[in-house]
């Protein structure tokens, strides 16, 4: 949204689809390659088509070179679009599979609470007794005293080099939990929310008089009170928890915006410092830390969950960067045409996007005819061909960082 940093925006977005849609996938392919496990191919399929919609329809959006309002509007709602898609075929699946067995080697739904003992060699069969050993073990036993003291600075040091953001976070985000709760935070954070909002919309949006943020601190004043007189120091408020819990996620998500606010100018800092664009750090650097999570989370629900855990993994490679695409970068489309209206937005050129989404819509060319053809098993192929893909993209981007290529792709 910032016109110094739109590009870094943009790339990040798409190097993030890429790196969980190729890096992602294909190390969890890998991962369990040895499991022979498959997934549904329908599901599979419509993730991976919309995928590429979502690609194609920004891509025109780039070569077009502005986006209107209506645009944004229109680009933000193919997710409502993706979603009422998954709710249909899903009831079709469903209908048709209702007196199916497990053919396709998908577990039911009563063995999901079973150990998967399926995956074990014939011989490496644990008995219940040995089970139950390690449960017996004391982690005394396990710990000595000096790594027990070495862990618990480590805890007190990082506490501490939390606090400067963790108390300004306690202070404006309402927690009604039952184990986190306290009164006076609970109160300080329903009076101050609502002027951290104003104060986060007078930067983003159009500029608000003085008048409006004595309004705001009103408002909250006038919510604190209430709350100091309706609850007490044991219990959160049991009332309107759903406007809770909804200031709640608005102010985590205002906190997630400061912070990547944050980011993004360090990131700026460090291409300037080591004279690297950045937007290929933000395609890069940021891509990869947005995603690593998913690699951790995905490559162990794949291999700790059996067919289900590797169905909704692979899933999750595709429906999480839609989820980015269409809802992540189209909310900020929305808000940047909202401050151009009525005059359209000027998307920012940059020539290096047209090789990633190049690289993009290989990846994903790639998983729509290779799993279909391979009976949609992960296996050691599949996942390999992925990461040869990612892998030439980065030695492309390395050889005309170091100025081996200099030709440049133009729509």
């Amino acid at each position: 949204m910032n016109d110094d940093t739109n590009d870094i925006g943009f790339n990040s977005i798409i190097g993030g689809a890429f790196f969980v849609s190729s890096v992602v996938a294909g190390i969890t392919s890998i991962s369990i390659s040895k499991y022979d496990r498959k997934i549904k191919k329908s599901s599979f399929i419509r993730n991976v088509l919309f995928l590429i919609l979502c690609v194609v329809c920004l891509l025109v959006v780039i070569v077009i070179g502005k986006i209107h309002l209506w645009g944004a509007l229109a680009f933000f709602f193919l997710y409502v679009v993706y979603i009422c898609c998954i709710f249909l075929s899903e009831m079709y699946v469903r209908g048709e599979e209702k007196y199916s067995n497990c053919e396709e080697g998908m577990i039911d739904d009563h063995m999901l609470d079973l150990p998967m003992v399926c995956d074990m060699k014939k011989g490496e069969e644990l008995s219940c007794e040995q089970l139950r050993v390690p449960l017996l073990v004391n982690k005394d036993d396990i710990q000595s005293e000096k790594q027990k003291k070495i862990a618990f600075v480590l805890r007190k040091v990082v506490y501490i080099l939390e606090l400067p953001l963790d108390i300004p976070r306690k202070l404006t985000i309402p927690n009604v939990s039952q184990e986190k709760w306290s009164k006076p935070f609970g109160v300080v954070s329903i009076t101050l929310a609502p002027l951290l909002l104003f104060l986060i919309w007078d930067f983003i949006g159009p500029k608000t008089r003085i008048w409006a943020y004595g309004i705001s601190g009103l408002i909250g004043l006038a919510c604190g009170v209430v709350v100091f007189f309706t609850s007490d120091g044991l219990n959160p408020p049991k009332k309107f928890n759903f406007l809770w819990l909804g200031l709640g996620f608005l102010m985590s998500i205002t906190w997630t915006y400061i912070l990547a606010e944050e980011l993004i100018s360090l990131l700026v800092s460090m291409g300037l410092i080591l004279g690297i664009s950045p937007s290929i750090l933000g395609l890069t650097v940021l891509a990869w830390g947005n995603s690593l999570g998913d690699l951790v989370a995905n490559v162990t629900l794949a291999k700790s969950s059996g067919p289900r855990g590797a169905q909704v993994a692979l899933c999750g490679c595709y429906a999480g960067p839609i989820f980015n695409t269409l809802v992540g970068l189209g909310l900020s489309l929305i808000f940047t045409t909202w401050k151009a209206f009525p005059s359209s937005y000027i998307v920012p050129m940059d020539s290096t996007i047209y090789e990633t989404m190049g690289f993009l819509l290989l990846g994903l060319l790639w998983a729509l005819v290779i799993l279909p053809k391979r009976d949609m098993r992960l296996d050691k192929f599949f996942g390999i061909g992925l990461l040869a893909i990612y892998l030439c993209f980065l030695f492309l981007k390395l050889a005309r960082a170091l100025g081996f290529i200099d030709f440049q792709i133009s729509p």
